[in-house]
């Protein structure tokens, strides 16, 4: 549902399905309801990337750019192993880089083996990954977040950007991929010792919300420590309790920072600073919402799985200048507060830097007041839809 929140903003929930006439959209050029799995496409394949592919016997998973961009695109690293074990092509499939522990998580890489007798080698990931370790391979796959565009098939679009890495992978392959939306895989977590610690001392029970204050892009994306401390002051008021707030920071450039601050009437608040990204995977999943901008760490909040019925907690993602439907997971627990600039990059389909968008177009996170935040908070937490 999208619906206009009470500053104006606007809400979309994570489980809502985009017309294809509501976006700017590229046609997929079939419905992919009435092609049975591994059945060839009414579309050319690329007949090179399948010869050269299919001959492969190692497979390298290589990202070293964003874990934002990392996380979006794993769904392309799907489509390509799931090709390989459609066509019973037998690989060695490795992952390098500073995420492999992260993309280990997802299952989908399964336990490393040897490389089949063919020796040639095939590199999927980003730019930076595949430059680094795609020299001397037979096949380079880049998966650039700019390049794949909307798809829209059967009258539904498919804006989130796994969905576009996978279906773009599908076309050129060409046959019938047996994945279907969402497409961003999950990470599985469990007990670590960050989680164990926090629970020992009571900040896992009660309402304990998370906040992501960590982002690139400060001067544009900081919804600022303050904002996520009104916000959760809010919420606490209407359930009548105490909050645990816990500030997600990025890292200060000198390692883990744990530090409390002074106890308020309704609000206790906790700053991590600089706690690896695996570790947050396995807490996310035991707080009951978490609220964060555009930036990789709220991307993992969605993506991990587990914590108190095995699912995830709601996750909202702030969108003040960049669309909100195509930098999202597409996972029903992922929603989107959004400005109007957000929604038009959203049905236009555009970048505010591709497209050179004037900095000044929007308000920012200024649009988002904490008050209009809790109270969609507070609805998905009671099971209403804003």
């Amino acid at each position: 549902m999208t619906t206009v929140a009470p500053a104006g903003i606007r809400f979309h929930h994570g489980s809502l399905a985009v017309p294809a006439g509501a976006v700017h959209t590229t046609p997929l050029g079939y419905d992919r309801d009435d092609i049975p799995l591994g059945a060839p496409l009414p579309l050319a394949a690329s007949t090179e990337l399948v010869h050269r592919l299919g001959g492969c016997g190692e497979v390298v998973v290589a990202f070293e750019g964003k874990l934002g961009d990392t996380l979006l695109a794993l769904s392309g690293v799907r489509a390509a192993l799931d090709w390989l074990r459609l066509r019973s092509v037998r690989v060695a499939v490795r992952v390098v880089g500073p995420y492999a522990g992260l993309i280990a998580r997802t299952g989908l890489i399964a336990q490393p083996q040897a490389a089949a007798p063919s020796g040639r080698r095939a590199v999927i990931g980003d730019r930076a990954g595949v430059e680094t370790h795609g020299s001397e391979a037979a096949v380079n796959l880049v998966l650039d977040p700019g390049a794949p565009p909307c798809w829209s098939t059967d009258g539904r679009a498919h804006p989130d950007l796994p969905a576009r890495h996978y279906l773009a992978l599908e076309r050129r392959l060409g046959i019938r991929l047996p994945a279907t939306a969402p497409f961003a895989p999950t990470l599985a977590t469990g007990p670590n010792d960050l989680v164990e610690e926090l629970r020992s001392i009571g900040w896992l029970g009660g309402l304990t919300i998370a906040a992501i204050t960590a982002t690139s892009w400060p001067e544009r994306k900081d919804y600022t420590a303050q904002r996520y401390i009104a916000l959760a002051e809010h919420m606490a008021e209407a359930h009548q309790t105490q909050a645990r707030l816990l500030l997600i920071g990025g890292d200060p450039g000198d390692g883990l920072h744990i530090t409390a601050e002074a106890p308020r009437r309704h609000v206790q608040v906790l700053h991590l600073d600089g706690v690896p990204a695996d570790h947050l995977a396995d807490l996310f999943p035991h707080c009951h919402l978490i609220v964060g901008n555009d930036t990789g760490l709220t991307h993992l909040a969605a993506m991990a799985r587990g914590g108190r019925d095995g699912g995830g907690p709601p996750v909202i993602g702030l969108y003040a200048r960049h669309s909100h439907s195509k930098w999202r997971t597409g996972l029903p627990h992922h929603h989107a507060v959004a400005t109007t600039l957000s929604d038009r990059m959203h049905q236009g389909d555009l970048c505010p830097v591709r497209d050179a968008i004037a900095p000044d177009t929007d308000v920012h996170m200024d649009a988002f007041t904490p008050f209009a935040l809790a109270q969609i908070g507070l609805e998905l937490l009671d099971g209403v839809s804003p």
